[in-house]
């Protein structure tokens, strides 16, 4: 009985870290643009202030996509061909497992029965973040990237997994034209 205790919370514990690590992508753009016109870019403002979290995390998200952007060949301007906004959503997911171990006596003509063991219960908080690239010239939206990830709630993990979410988000742009 034991044995199938650990070998459950084993199990458990690796589900738990490999849902953690992974961030779900997806991406849309416009088929029409031709993205190697686009050489700089900037933050849009307006766009970036109504996101729904602590102006912390708007930084780290900012500077990871700063990172991310220069590391692409894209430099900050003034006057730039791109504007980068974000959105966030985010919501609670309650997990629970059933372990059904167990033995017992109870009535009828088969008194001996398994099962009725004991619940887990389990929340992580899942974080989705957008982050759209508008042609400045045109004020017309041509890319879209959006990342699904279990969040952080520790603050020196913080930095790391946004830097994870949005590398990932960004390893799509720009889109293959197949």
């Amino acid at each position: 009985m034991r044995a199938i205790k650990i070998t459950s919370i084993l199990v458990l514990f690796v589900l738990v870290m490999t849902s953690c690590s992974s961030v779900k992508v997806a991406t849309d753009y416009d088929r029409e643009v031709n993205f190697s016109q686009y050489q700089t870019y900037a933050f849009f403002k307006p766009g970036i202030d109504k996101a729904e979290i602590s102006d912390l995390d708007k930084k780290r998200i900012l500077r990871a996509i700063d990172q991310e952007m220069q590391e692409k060949g894209f430099s900050k301007s003034d006057n730039p061909d791109l504007l980068i906004s974000i959105f966030t959503k985010t919501k609670e997911n309650v997990n629970i497992y059933n372990n059904a171990y167990g033995y017992g006596y109870g009535w009828g003509w088969h008194p001996w029965y398994w099962g009725s063991g004991y619940n887990t219960v389990s929340s992580t908080t899942e974080g989705t973040l957008y982050i759209d690239l508008v042609d400045a010239e045109k004020k017309e939206l041509v890319w879209q990237g959006m990342g699904t990830a279990a969040l952080s709630t520790k603050v020196e993990q913080k930095q790391e997994r946004i830097n994870e979410i949005v590398e990932e988000i960004l390893e799509k742009y720009p889109p293959s034209m197949n």
